[in-house]
């Protein structure tokens, strides 16, 4: 059809539109303000309401405020905000959540721990000393479990009138259930204490030696030699590996305080060894200093009372017990880095002498990595360590809007390219998925998933290959069967390729194995170049499957399979173990497939959508390129959230550190299990008694605190306690959800902000006569900021609250998780993913809402109502172009996120290599993820304001000269159809 036949029916941009036409917004007074929503506006909300507009006079001009009240709230809000930041001024204390943290919680040079803990002003690092407790546990265990001491303990020495330490039945079978000499529910196998133990004097000679090693820092080359006392305990890869086990966390002066301490700082101080009062064999340590001294015991009473003392670090070095404070002889501790507070291990100089250079080193890089996995790292730690490195954030800020706006670039020039490639990945996408599904169900044991996943495809291709002479061959007798029984030496079939697809040979012709000829074998068939399972009768060397002799002078031969065999069953069994599995899956792949030729005829059906969705993506191209001042606003963007984010970040950090002193419990508990809790390891759906899970008293509530095991035990009734509670690094209370909530307001606010902005410019260009000679930007800020700020505020306000109540159920997550409610956690999730739907609908309808404001400049409930209806009508092209929309914005979210963390990780490593990457880098991907998501805003804004600028010209049929040439052939299609019907 000609269209430049039609007379023209825009009027010039200078004539204004006729009185009939000319309208004010009417007054919203009696709409109550910002929460009127759907009681006001046009009665008409169907198609009608658009044949009202002149398209000529769209966007509206004559506008007035709207939801101007919100603007107060939003006011009002920033000012709690601020009142609720100074208050957490008071008691907060940020560096909190970043500082190192000794064994049992606390910081590392503060003035104050929680619960009167040590007193760490001057001890500004976390460095290692010796667990005694761990590092002499099996030597106490070879004295106290040593054949002589059973005799001490059990039997006594009758000829010297020296009765037993133990006097009764009960406590000699306890001793004995304790040192596992017999078998009981303590123990799975008995200590191996080693030689030369019945005796005393060879008992004290050989505990002697093996605690010197341990006392004596002169020693310490024996130690770490598998030829000392002590054999490869200390230098054996398991210690090492344990390294958590056989040291303590502790805050001191520098990396390097040791032993030279001692004597040059400080009250020197000594540890006496005693094992921990909820040890086994502690009573029997006690009976045994208890004792009465005599000829019989003084071989053990002497070896305690002189092997067992460990020299300590003063009290003005490490504000600890003595216990907590004796230096491990032989290694020494530098700083990560220069400046940094941890300190890592190093082997003396006397160790690495004795053992070698090299294997010092990987004794220090095991243990290092050891303690390093072995560390509870929490969100305070983490946050401590995005702290440390707050400078690179401002650097990576730059780079991310970089490949921001290189992407937009990049996405105008080769869009059409972009979405059928993303059409044509996603039926590849069922294709795949469904291949790997098939494959996988017939995967033999032994054999790769690509190997298989080979073999397969080779067996389809040729079985399409043969089918055609397969069908027409046998002298013109029909189909050749394909059948076979056990080792296929009555297979006639005309099968001519190996699994991997290698032609055959053929048998009269091939030189491989020349014995398997017709004439050697004339009862198997061996007629041209098929595969066969010839063998002489009663022969023991035979194949258990077809082969045949390959053409492939690599691979003489090789097994087939039947020609539509696709699957040959596995005679080792299969990589799936689980028939039932298998089956699931070869059903699982026949519907991906069936879904993915489903999708393919949905794409077929709806290629003029597609296309029209191409086009609004150029219309939306076009528009940028025309307006590049519009790429201001995801820098304008995001600029404040960057800004905003790290104010927020400063101020909330306050609040978080400020644990109260009655969040942790500060009594002490007989058991980990009583303090830490423990986990079932039963089904989700399994609430049977003996599957729930047990909350303990130190991790009851979110957050939760750590566990540690004291040195200094509290006795209740004759039972040791030693485990106590060490307190989180944050909590989170209500000042923090009013933080947080203005957080999620004012990101929602900056992101709505930006989309009518650009829906403003753009509808203000795609309704201009005179497209890319009248500067948009300035006309849409001036009309956005004077009249829609209230509109923004509402349509912001509803998604903060429901993002709010989401994270709120997030939040009774944890907390069901701490108090090991599955059933409860499993419930929370699912309705976290229902109030995910409906935060995704409520931002798709805010957006659409945002477009009509700019269009028609109503209010923003009256506008979501008409954006609905219109959603209504143009239903399958709206989820068209939303789905091609969605995977465009797919890739721009991962290549600007990627790209952000990627150079922030190469960043922080180069400026902070003290710092572990982890939380810097997430930081980043989320800073990367918020600019994408502000930059891909811009084009797919453009893009739906396009199309409900089109569908406004095709409902109303006026106006068709200002749309863009790339529209102008679906308007014409449609003008078509509709005269036609007429």
């Amino acid at each position: 059809q000609d269209t430049s036949a039609r007379p023209a029916r825009a009027r010039p941009p200078s004539s204004p539109p006729p009185a009939s036409r000319r309208r004010r917004i009417p007054s919203r007074k009696s709409m109550g303000g910002c929460c009127a929503c759907w009681g006001g506006g046009d009665k008409d909300d169907g198609k009608e309401a658009f044949k009202k507009e002149s398209v000529a006079s769209l966007p509206v001009k004559n506008r007035g405020c709207t939801d101007w009240p919100c603007i107060g709230i939003l006011l009002a809000a920033q000012v709690i905000f601020i009142i609720n930041t100074i208050m957490g001024f008071a008691n907060g204390d940020p560096t909190k959540l970043y500082k190192p943290r000794d064994y049992q919680g606390a910081y590392c040079g503060v003035d104050a721990n929680w619960n009167d803990g040590p007193v760490t002003t001057n001890m500004p690092k976390l460095s290692y000393t010796m667990n005694v407790t761990s590092a002499v546990d099996m030597i106490m265990k070879q004295m106290l479990c040593s054949d002589f001491a059973q005799t001490a303990f059990l039997e006594g020495s009758p000829n010297q009138g020296i009765g037993p330490l133990l006097a009764t039945a009960a406590a000699k079978a306890e001793y004995r259930c304790d040192c596992c000499i017999d078998p009981c529910d303590k123990c799975t196998a008995s200590f191996a204490l080693g030689p030369g133990m019945s005796s005393g004097a060879g008992l004290g000679a050989t505990i002697s030696a093996r605690m010197s090693d341990l006392t004596n820092p002169s020693s310490a080359a024996n130690l770490f030699s598998p030829n000392g006392a002590n054999g490869d305990f200390f230098s054996a890869q398991s210690f090492w590996d344990e390294a958590t086990k056989y040291f303590n966390q502790v805050c001191l002066p520098d990396c390097n305080t040791n032993f030279a301490n001692m004597n040059s700082t400080g009250t020197p101080r000594n540890y006496t060894y005693v094992p921990s009062a909820d040890d086994d064999l502690h009573n029997e340590w006690q009976v045994l200093l208890g004792a009465s001294d005599n000829v019989f015991l003084s071989p053990l009473k002497a070896t305690i009372d002189s092997v067992f003392t460990f020299r300590a670090l003063p009290p003005e070095v490490c504000p600890y017990n003595a216990s907590e404070c004796v230096p491990m002889p032989g290694l020494e501790f530098k700083e990560v880095v220069e400046g940094a507070s941890y300190c890592s291990f190093e082997m003396g100089a006397e160790v690495a002498d004795a053992v070698g250079s090299f294997a010092a080193s990987a004794m220090s890089s095991t243990a290092g990595s050891a303690i390093a996995e072995g560390a509870t790292t929490s969100f305070g730690d983490l946050f401590g360590d995005f702290m440390a490195s707050i400078d690179t954030y401002f650097v990576i800020a730059v780079f991310s809007f970089v490949i921001g706006i290189i992407f937009l670039v990049l996405l105008r020039l080769f869009l059409p390219i972009c979405v059928w490639f993303a059409v044509t990945c996603t039926i590849l996408m069922f294709v795949v998925g469904g291949g790997l599904c098939f494959v996988r169900s017939g995967q033999c044991q032994g054999a790769g998933l690509f190997e298989s996943g080979q073999q397969q495809m080779v067996a389809v291709v040729v079985t399409a290959q043969v089918a055609a002479t397969n069908t027409f061959s046998g002298n013109g007798t029909g189909a050749v069967s394909e059948a076979l029984t056990g080792d296929g030496a009555d297979y006639r079939g005309v099968q001519h390729y190996t699994i991997n697809g290698i032609p055959c040979a053929k048998w009269d012709e091939q030189t491989a194995l020349p014995q398997f000829n017709s004439s050697n074998f004339p009862e198997s068939d061996l007629r041209d170049n098929y595969c066969r399972n010839p063998y002489a009768p009663g022969a023991t060397y035979k194949n258990s499957r077809i082969w045949c002799v390959t053409t492939d002078p690599q691979v003489r031969w090789e097994v087939c399979s039947p020609v539509g065999v696709i699957q040959p069953a596995c005679e080792k069994g299969y990589e799936v173990k689980s028939e039932q599995m298998r089956e699931a899956l070869k059903y699982g792949s026949y519907i991906i497939w069936g879904l993915g030729g489903l999708w393919f005829l949905i794409i077929l059906c709806l290629i003029n959508r597609i296309k029209l969705a191409i086009a609004l993506n150029q219309v939306a191209a076009e528009f940028l390129a025309h307006n590049p001042l519009m790429l201001l606003v995801p820098v304008f963007q995001g600029v404040v959230v960057i800004l905003w984010s790290l104010a927020w970040v400063a101020s909330v950090s306050f609040l978080l550190s400020q644990v109260p002193d009655d969040y942790t419990p500060m009594g002490y508990y007989a058991t980990y299990a009583e303090a830490y809790g423990t986990a079932s390891a039963c089904a989700f759906w399994d609430t049977s008694e003996g599957c729930q899970g047990v909350p303990g008293a130190c991790t009851d509530k979110w957050p939760t605190g750590s566990v540690y095991k004291d040195s200094t035990c509290e006795m209740v009734d004759g039972v040791a306690q030693c485990w106590r509670c060490s307190p989180p690094r944050y909590v989170l209370d209500w000042r923090f959800a009013i933080s947080f909530f203005v957080f999620l307001w004012n990101n929602a606010f900056l992101v709505a902000l930006g989309q009518i902005l650009v829906a403003m410019g753009c509808a203000l260009w795609f309704f201009s006569a005179q497209k890319g000679k009248e500067r948009v930007f300035l006309s849409a800020v001036r009309t956005v900021f004077r009249y829609h700020i209230g509109s923004v505020a509402l349509g912001s306000f509803i998604v903060a609250v429901v993002q709010f109540i989401r994270y709120l159920m997030k939040y009774f997550e944890k907390q069901a998780a701490a108090q090991k409610n599955r059933i409860m956690v499993l419930v929370l999730k699912v309705v976290q993913c229902c109030i995910w739907c409906f935060e995704k609908c409520i931002k798709f309808l805010n957006k659409n809402a945002y477009i009509q404001i700019a269009i028609n400049g109503k209010w923003f409930c009256p506008a979501a109502k008409k954006a609905f209806w219109l959603i209504m009508r143009n239903a399958l092209r709206f989820g068209t172009a939303a789905m091609l929309g969605s995977m465009i914005t797919l890739v721009g979210y991962a290549s600007i996120t990627t790209g952000t963390a990627v150079v922030g990780y190469f960043l922080v490593q180069a400026m902070h290599p003290e710092v572990s990457p982890v939380m810097p880098v997430v930081c980043f991907a989320i800073m990367g993820s918020i600019v994408s998501k502000i930059f891909m805003t811009v084009f797919h804004l453009a893009s739906d304001t396009s199309m409900q600028c089109f569908l406004i010209v095709e409902e109303t049929k006026s106006d068709y000269d200002v749309v863009p040439g790339c529209l102008k052939s679906f308007l014409d299609k449609h003008t078509k159809k509709n005269d036609d019907e007429d």
